[in-house]
């Protein structure tokens, strides 16, 4: 998970809106019953903005995942049925047919290529890290050594900064526990997917911290489906390439990241 730029601002305080993102509980369905048209039901874990959240004075769950999950959908003929489930519960789930589809901000990486398909690439990011705006001693990924980190559960990041000598991991469920946590002073820094930290700080206003530029990875986002269903995986990636050819793919990624480079 990771990435970057200028993102569409949602009203309300920083940690109210990561707050409202992890409590989001039901699932969001855009079409009526009875229509008769075929479902994708789709898997997220509603916490990680500005790539899924919920907004409390929207119906529908919000970001640049949920935008193109459903003009992937639409291109392929079909409505949405979006489930938010915590992202450790995301495979399992697919594994289960629970789900169809993952979109959650989630890496394509060998370990889970062994448990889930993956569609083309839809996203690059890579990992940074958020200090206080006080700290002097942590400048780059090397200075934490002897340093108290917080990353958000079943993440990459958790993954990779426990690969750092010498660093005590915190483990927390979302990456509004682990902004809280790095301002109550619990933890010396926090380790998240780019597009977390820069929507945090730059779209939210959060005083008090800063991040830093140095990224520990870079990485591609995917959208997972089931191991045994090929003929989906072929749907999502024709869609997907439609779209960026048609530029509907453009202009969902300006209105959460501004224009692509």
């Amino acid at each position: 998970m990771k990435m970057k730029k200028v993102l569409a601002l949602i009203a309300g305080c920083a940690f109210a809106v990561f707050a409202l993102a992890g409590c989001g509980g039901s699932s969001n369905t855009s079409s009526g019953s009875g229509s008769g048209a075929k479902v994708l039901k789709v898997g997220s874990s509603i916490d990680f903005a500005p790539f899924e959240f919920q907004d409390e004075s929207q119906k529908d769950y919000q970001g640049f995942d949920m935008d193109l999950i459903r003009a992937i959908a639409k291109e392929m003929g079909y409505e949405v049925d979006i489930q938010n489930l915590g992202f450790d519960g995301l495979i399992p789930a697919l594994q289960g047919k629970n789900i169809d589809v993952i979109i959650s901000g989630m890496t394509i990486n060998d370990e889970r290529k062994q448990n889930v398909l993956f569609s083309d690439p839809y996203y690059q990011s890579g990992l940074t890290m958020v200090v206080r705006s006080d700290e002097k001693a942590i400048t780059k990924f090397s200075d934490l050594k002897g340093k108290k980190v917080a990353v958000q559960i079943g993440t990459t990041s958790e993954a990779e900064v426990k690969k750092i000598e010498g660093v005590e991991v915190k483990v927390l469920n979302t990456p509004a526990d682990c902004f809280m946590e790095l301002k109550a002073g619990g933890v010396d820094a926090v380790v998240n997917d780019r597009p977390v930290n820069d929507y945090f700080i730059t779209k939210n206003g959060a005083q008090g911290v800063k991040a830093l530029e140095e990224k520990l990875t870079a990485e591609d986002y995917g959208i997972a489906i089931g191991k045994d269903n090929k003929e989906l995986q072929e749907k999502v990636n024709a869609a997907l390439k439609k779209l960026k050819e048609n530029g509907e793919y453009d202009k969902i990624f300006a209105k959460w990241f501004g224009e692509k480079k």
